[in-house]
Formats: structure tokens, sequence, C-alpha cells
């Protein structure tokens, strides 16, 4: 078996390539552009592993993912390469444009072809898993209210907007070309490896160094936290198992306001390092006095929930980590892997990786 990641050197990508790597027999064709966000000093616990093979292609090239196609003839693709970054979207649209949908119908066009190449017995096999966001459906109202696979899509930011056009696309080519896909919509995902940039590393990360924790507005935002490793495990499961032509969503069971689990990693972070000099043990004011409030996000969603009962019913898989258990390793592992996140924040992984001069 063959499975071929895009955007497999990002946050979820990653995780993924990982989880396939250490559990199963199958190969990896990790393809990845390698912007900001993709970082292969996430994969160095795998980068030797016979099974990888790494490809530094940007999925709106047609004729290379052409050639990587015709060359590693994959049995499954899971396409995550994506910009997923709200504000980045809000600031500067244009990539997420470029990436979220032209990249899109570029693979979607690559794989029709490539499928239609195919002989029945691999044919009949092979799958197009489109992995997308909660987002697309925009927010909740009520406090009784579930996104299921049904929800009508209301996306509210450049980003969501753009995931809901892919989420269309791939959609579209399955009932007017029959090309076999699979979508699935996620929560918010956290864990370790995540670009600093997104709340929950920012908050580890600042709150070491003093700096202030930043909340949107009053931090009364509702979020359904899913844990990374639980989510790479739900979409290799859906990739393997789940029903060609069907969508399913996939969260964490945790509902948490913002300030609530900016809250938690302080306290957290008072018990794990109390010689750090912004602790109370240390006779500062404590990690929670960091928090400031800052003006909204236009647009800002208050709260999304997910409805993941069909896919415990029909595959079987449930959430291993709740909030706390998986919160707790995160803030562990961004204590235990200085060199990781220093590298990001410094730009060095960049540059020796990728050959950006800056």
């Amino acid at each position: 078996m063959k499975i071929l990641v895009t955007g497999g050197a990002g946050f979820i990508g990653s995780a993924v390539v990982r989880h396939i790597l250490l559990n199963t027999e199958y190969q990896v064709i990790n393809v990845d552009k390698l912007t900001y966000a993709g970082n292969l000093e996430s994969l160095d616990e795998v980068s030797n592993n016979p099974r990888y093979h790494f490809e530094q292609v940007d999925i709106c090239n047609r004729s290379k993912l052409s050639k990587l196609f015709e060359v590693h003839q994959p049995d499954i693709v899971m396409h995550l390469a994506a910009e997923s970054h709200v504000d980045r979207s809000i600031d500067g649209p244009s990539a997420f444009i470029e990436t979220n949908i032209i990249g899109t119908y570029t693979l979607l066009e690559v794989s029709k072809e490539y499928y239609f190449s195919l002989e029945n017995n691999k044919k009949n096999g092979f799958r197009f898993h489109h992995i997308s966001t909660d987002e697309v459906y925009g927010d909740l109202e009520s406090l009784d209210d579930f996104f299921t696979e049904d929800t009508p899509y209301a996306p509210s930011s450049p980003y969501s907007a753009s995931k809901a056009s892919s989420d269309h696309l791939v959609r579209a080519w399955s009932r007017t070309y029959g090309l076999p896909t699979i979508v699935t919509n996620c929560s918010n995902n956290y864990g370790p490896y995540h670009f600093p940039e997104k709340l929950i590393p920012l908050v580890i990360l600042n709150a070491i160094e003093g700096k202030p924790l930043p909340i949107y507005g009053n931090g009364q935002q509702i979020r359904d936290w899913l844990f990374v490793e639980d989510h790479a495990r739900a979409l290799c499961l859906v990739a393997l198992e789940g029903q060609v032509g069907d969508t399913y969503n996939i969260g964490g069971h945790n509902e948490k306001t913002n300030l609530c689990v900016v809250e938690t990693i302080c306290e957290l972070l008072e018990e794990l390092i109390p010689d750090n000099p912004f602790s109370k043990a240390s006779g500062a004011d404590g990690f929670a006095d960091l928090i400031t409030y800052v003006d909204d996000r236009p647009g800002h969603d208050i709260r999304y929930a997910i409805d993941a009962s069909k896919i415990q019913r029909e595959l079987g898989w449930v959430p291993q980590e709740s909030f706390e258990s998986g919160i707790r390793k995160t803030v562990l592992w961004y204590l235990n892997n200085k060199k990781w996140w220093e590298r990001v924040l410094d730009g060095s992984y960049a540059r020796e990786r990728i050959g950006l001069n800056r």
C-alpha cells in the first residue's frame, strides 16, 4: 500500500505521516511545497525509514504532480496541504485562494487522470481523501447545537471560504467524474509540533518568556479541541475503511472557551516549571497575570462543536485523549523540545531545510 500525503510536513500532515510509518507497513510519499509552516524537522523520527519518500512539490504544479503519480503509483491520496491560519487569510487571502482552491483543483485533475489509467484491481482500491475543517459550517448560536455531516455551509473567513470551496470541488469531481472521494471535517487540533502562531503553542512559549498572552475579545469563543494524534488515527481509519462518497466529522468532545484554554495552560506551567521567573512560586504575579485582551478578530465565529457520532458508529473511532490529558502532554512536549521551537522562532529550520535566505 502506497499512501500519498500532501502537506505532510505541516502540523496535522506530519502527525499522519508519523502515524502511518510507526503503526503500519505502508509506504508514504510526502508531497509538500515547504512554505513557512512546513517543517521537515517534525519528521526526524521517521525520515530515515525506507518506506518514507519526500517530494518538494507545489500542488498547483500540474506537470510535477503528474510525474509524481506516474513514478510512485499511489493507492490512496490524503490531501492535507492547505493554508490554514485565519488571521493570515484576513491579511492576505490570495495565497488561500491559490493553494486551497486552485491547488485542490489541480490535485483532483491529476488524480482523476491517474485513476482512469489504472487497471481494474488497482482502480477498485483507489481513494482520494480530502481533509477539511469544521469552520466551513460557520458558527453555532445555541449551546445545544452541533455540526453534523449535513450542516449547511456558512463560512465566515477567507480561510474557511477557501476550504468550503475545496470541499465542493471534491464532491463535484466525485459526482461528475466518478472519482472515489471521502471528505472529513475536523475540529481545532492541538499537540506536539504545532506552529507557534496558533493559540496553544503561542501561549505556552509566550508564558515561558514572560510575554503577553493575547486573547481576542472577551475570550468566550468556544472551540472543540482535538488532540492531533487522535486526529491522525481517525484520518488513517477513514482513508482505509471509510465509505466512498461519504463525509465524516471528527471532533474531540472537548468544548472549551479560549480563556479556559489559556488559564489551563497557565495552571499547568505553574505546576511544571515553578522555578520560572514569571511563576507564582518565584515571587512573580504568575503566568495568568500575563493574559492580555486584544481587539477581536473581524468576523470571529463564536462557537464550534462537532457531532462525531457517525465516525464512532460506523468506524468505531473515539478520541483517546481528554483535553486534560492532551493539553498536559502538549505543554510537556514544548517544555522538553526547546530545540524544535527555537529553530522555528529564529527561522533556522527554514534556512537550512528549505534554503531560504532570510
